[in-house]
């Protein structure tokens, strides 16, 4: 790994890292905070997987993360949300390739070669930051919009490698949304079976979770169409699953919605990896 960038932050290190991936075929970046109790032994990870258009940086520097993060001795990690350069397919679209990925592994050209997000999250970086950078293999799971969708899809589908998880704001029915139909159909082809793996208020209608699950949701939000947190909420309604989605009044869908809450969502996350 090539060490980009390195500053200390409430006791700890916000470091950027880059790295030849084999999953996604070209180099990713990412970037981790280390809380300062990470110099007495491996602290565990909460994973913070970000949304369209944004990189490993926006959460990064407009989340507020790692104040929390440092009192409360976790380790975020930040990852990319697609595979980046010049031979890596792209769209004119913003909801669409780079910047895109939307978390799955893509079955159809000219995605498939390096589009396999679903695979860089779950097994190459997950194996990566335990072994290079010496963290726990404890782990929770968070994120906002397209990465609460891939958090919460993730964490549901490999419940025995997440201890914790939440979303901020997630797509929560992509399968009946044009965030997701639109995506879903272009990585993985239109047998709309296949995107049910996908889709968090179906997983979770099938599967549940296996603790407590914390979503938050600004009332104001923009593209609350597009998000449909009813079905999520119906579904949990109907299962009795156990946890809140919260519907924060006058909060929108921008950074300033996720600062807020990011107080909550890393204590809650703490309380469960500890």
């Amino acid at each position: 790994m090539e060490v980009l960038s390195e500053n200390q932050s409430f006791g700890g290190r916000q470091t950027v890292y880059k790295h030849p991936s084999e999953s996604c075929g070209c180099e990713m970046t990412f970037a981790v905070y280390t809380p300062p109790q990470a110099k007495d032994g491996p602290v565990p990870v909460l994973w913070y997987l970000s949304g369209l258009t944004c990189t490993h940086e926006n959460a990064m520097t407009k989340g507020g993360f790692q104040e929390h993060a440092a009192k409360h001795g976790l380790a975020i990690v930040f990852p990319d949300t697609s595979p980046r350069g010049e031979d890596v397919a792209n769209d004119e679209a913003y909801d669409l390739g780079q910047g895109a990925g939307f978390y799955v592994n893509a079955t159809r050209d000219p995605w498939q070669p390096h589009y396999r997000m679903y695979d860089y999250i779950t097994e190459e970086l997950r194996g990566l930051v335990i072994s290079e950078l010496k963290l726990a293999d404890r782990h929770g799971i968070t994120g906002h919009s397209m990465g609460g969708h891939g958090a919460l899809t993730i964490a549901i589908r490999n419940p025995d490698m997440y201890d914790s998880l939440s979303a901020f704001a997630p797509i929560a029915h992509p399968t009946q949304s044009d965030w997701g139909r639109k995506q879903l159909s272009a990585y993985l082809g239109d047998d709309e079976g296949c995107w049910a793996a996908h889709d968090s208020t179906l997983l979770l209608e099938e599967h549940g979770w296996k603790g407590e699950l914390l979503v938050d949701q600004g009332a104001s939000d923009q593209f609350l169409e597009l998000l449909q947190p009813e079905a999520l909420a119906a579904t949990m309604a109907r299962r009795r699953q156990p946890g809140e989605l919260r519907m924060q009044k006058g909060y929108d869908h921008s950074y300033f919605f996720v600062n807020s809450f990011a107080a909550d969502h890393v204590a809650w996350h703490a309380a469960r990896l500890s």
